[in-house]
């Protein structure tokens, strides 16, 4: 279950990518402004730490950007901060390049290997709880009770674009460009709003 606060975030999450992305090898925007084009979120088994992947366009180019949020500096990771944000419900966040993040890397495998859907999100409304439509629909090649290894002690690196995690026999290729005019194999993929053929978003 996702809960999503009705919060003021300084700065805001675009704002965020807006100073970071340009410095990624990988991101060419040629100066347009940023357009968020649809966006989900796995669930983090201990509920601590939010998990969310955010689609950006910038002119013609398309990106993924999964990042993760937390209320304190995570260790040894400080190669993949993206930056922090005041929560006005939750305080300070930390925010990082989720490849870098056991919890993303974890909730990843799984998204993989069984097809673990992402969360519904909700947002409490005057003492009601209501459910916030889906802004990105993600498909999985994966099938359900496949076994998921422990992701800890994972090495990621990134080249020409793709962001290879490997924690033991397992590899996963996130890609950070993405081709909407590829046919998406096997792995996760994703449509949303204006993008009605699945595109590739990481495989095994």
């Amino acid at each position: 279950m996702g809960i999503v606060y009705a919060a003021e975030l300084r700065p805001s999450k675009m704002e965020l990518l807006a100073e970071w992305l340009p410095l990624q090898e990988w991101f060419d925007g040629g100066g347009s402004p940023l357009v968020r084009l649809g966006s989900f979120r796995f669930d983090d088994p201990a509920g601590e730490v939010g998990t969310e992947t955010i689609l950006v366009g910038a002119g013609h180019n398309i990106y993924q950007v999964p990042l993760t949020y937390r209320s304190a500096p995570l260790e040894n990771a400080a190669a993949f901060l993206v930056g922090t944000m005041k929560h006005s419900v939750l305080g300070d966040r930390w925010v990082y390049d989720a490849t870098g993040d056991p919890v993303y890397q974890g909730e990843l495998a799984a998204a993989l290997l069984t097809g673990k859907p992402a969360v519904v999100e909700y947002r409490e409304v005057d003492g009601k709880i209501q459910t916030l439509p889906a802004t990105a629909q993600l498909l999985s090649s994966g099938t359900a009770g496949t076994a998921v290894p422990t992701m800890d002690m994972a090495v990621t690196s990134t080249v020409n674009g793709v962001t290879t995690i490997v924690a033991g026999t397992v590899g996963i290729k996130v890609l950070r460009a993405l081709d909407a005019a590829a046919v998406a194999g096997e792995g996760l993929s994703a449509t949303w709003a204006g993008q009605d053929e699945p595109v590739q978003l990481a495989t095994l």
